[in-house]
């Protein structure tokens, strides 16, 4: 074996053969350097490392193997450590190979001393560290890379959720277009009979005056015929805009009686639409137009179900919910109305039935349907603090059955006569502002105008008693929203209501309009004396 210490000696012993055999193959890299740092020997194991013959050690210090910046840094920390303490252990240094490259190792170096304590030599262990170096920086990238994806995390989330609800949005606002798709067919021969009503009653009555004739029947026939194209309009626009929701108390019986056309038009010929109200119905407290969309929805699913035609019957009762079942449906117990909707179709089984109500679930083909059309059913009833409930069996048909809570019989009575207040009505429309006049004075409430939004500053100024402020939503220029939501901030204690076809979110409260006389007055007594 060939050594910086020169030829062995040829009467060295078998165990010292195998001690220098282990010496220099020994997974490690060896030194023993000497008291000057000189080293004596190196094995065989670091010499392959670094490209050199064993005999190249002889008479360096490890320090020449390392580059400028590593020989710095060995003499001024772990030279003097070893001398102070006597040892160091896993100090990381980067070697110079022959070839010029480096290689990264981990050194441990310890001093070995004679019973006098004087120095005799340095042993030096050395590890490949190149495997570690690697994990190391592996790890120091997938630690950075982790702080990044925590740093971003909860944008990220948030992103993906606001993401989420657009999607959810979109589908619902899909889900809304589609069922306004499914009533288009009719809608035009439906306006134009109304409008065929209102002109021909108008004609009549105008005729009629001039012999003295009586002009109530045709009076009553245009009325009829606007309130039927108001009806229309509202419910189209509520089912196609995103607009704000607000409960009312409703009658169940009335208000199915008057979609009965209106889903007959949707059902089409193959399907003959029953009613069954029961008399004495109580009244429901409900945004109207997600009941109507609610029952609108549960008619669609039903008529699909039943694509070679059949009977659908919608029927209301008064039911008493007792604590047992509300407790399992979470909702409060007493007196409430359901509206059930039977189909003769093809029915579910159990398990379809199980999912039917959760969202973006659908038996239909791609296309056909977005799965969002009883979730919205569900979360209606569950908002208005009711339940709702499936039955069905293959081949035996489905009710889906709506129990909501009844509105207390004072809640729904007639309201408390509030007239005599001051009322600034804001128009731009001189037909509209005119009628208005007319129907409020008639209410006995003590009217103030204003044509457009410059002048309510003013009329507010000169008069002070002025508990209401009555608004268009569709002004030019500075609309009826705009103006509502700045009098909220500047006149907190000054009650607001705005008329629109369809209001959208943001307004304090709001009328659909036109509207009949006894539901204005309703809205108004119901903002200027809350109480009764």
């Amino acid at each position: 074996m060939s050594t910086t210490q020169g030829p062995a000696d040829s009467r060295t012993s078998p165990e010292m053969e195998d001690l220098e055999d282990l010496f220099d193959t020994a997974p490690c890299g060896y030194v023993s350097a000497g008291a000057d740092g000189r080293i004596i020997r190196a094995n065989r194991t670091l010499a392959g490392w670094l490209g050199h013959d064993v005999a190249v050690f002889s008479g360096k210090r490890l320090q020449d193997f390392l580059n400028i910046a590593g020989k710095i840094y060995f003499e001024t920390h772990f030279a003097p450590l070893l001398r102070m303490q006597g040892f160091f252990h896993e100090v990381a240094l980067d070697l110079v190979r022959a070839d010029g490259s480096t290689l990264p190792v981990l050194v441990n170096a310890e001093e070995r001393r004679d019973a006098a304590g004087q120095l005799r030599f340095v042993r030096v262990t050395v590890f490949n560290a190149t495997d570690r170096r690697r994990y190391e920086r592996e790890l120091l990238q997938a630690r950075t890379a982790l702080e990044e994806l925590n740093r971003t995390l909860e944008a990220r989330v948030v992103e993906a959720v606001e993401a989420r609800l657009a999607t959810e949005d979109a589908l619902r606002q899909a889900q809304k277009m589609e069922a306004v798709g499914q009533l288009t067919g009719g809608i035009a021969h439906d306006f134009k009979n109304m409008l065929a009503v209102i002109s021909a009653a108008l004609n009549l009555t105008e005729r009629r005056l001039r012999t003295g004739g009586d002009v109530a029947p045709f009076i009553l026939a245009a009325r009829d015929g606007v309130e039927r194209a108001t009806a229309l309009i509202q419910r189209l626009l509520a089912f196609s805009r995103r607009q704000a929701l607000v409960p009312v108390p409703v009658d169940p019986n009335r208000m199915i009686a008057e979609m009965v056309d209106f889903l007959r038009r949707t059902l089409g010929n193959g399907v003959q639409l029953r009613t069954e109200l029961a008399p004495g119905t109580g009244q429901l407290l409900a945004d109207s137009s997600m009941l109507e969309n609610a029952l609108l929805n549960l008619a669609i699913n039903a008529r699909d179900a039943m694509p070679g035609g059949g009977e659908l019957v919608i029927a209301t009762a008064n039911r008493l919910l007792g604590v047992e079942e509300a407790a399992g449906q979470r909702v409060a117990p007493g007196p409430c109305v359901t509206i059930a909707v039977t189909d003769t179709g093809i029915g579910m089984t159990p398990e379809i039935a199980a999912k039917a109500f959760e969202p973006f679930f659908t038996t239909k083909g791609v296309g056909q349907g977005t799965g969002l059309g009883l979730s919205q059913v569900f979360a209606f009833a569950r908002q208005s603090g009711g339940h709702v409930a499936i039955r069905s069996a293959p081949g035996e048909g489905t009710t889906i059955t709506l129990c909501l809570p009844q509105l207390p019989a004072e809640a729904a009575g007639p309201a408390h006569d509030a007239s005599g207040a001051e009322i600034l009505i804001v128009d731009d429309d001189p037909q509209s502002l005119s009628l208005k006049v007319e129907m409020l004075s008639g209410l006995g409430y003590a009217v103030h105008l204003a044509r457009s939004a410059v002048e309510v500053q003013d009329r507010l100024a000169s008069g002070p008693g002025i508990a209401l402020v009555l608004t268009c939503a569709d002004m030019r220029g500075h609309g009826g929203r705009t103006l509502a939501q700045d009098l909220a901030r500047c006149r907190p204690d000054l009650k607001l209501l705005v008329t629109s076809p369809a209001a959208g979110a943001g307004c304090p409260d709001h009328l659909p309009w036109p509207a009949p006389l006894d539901q204005l007055a309703a809205r108004l007594q119901a903002l200027l004396d809350p109480a009764r």
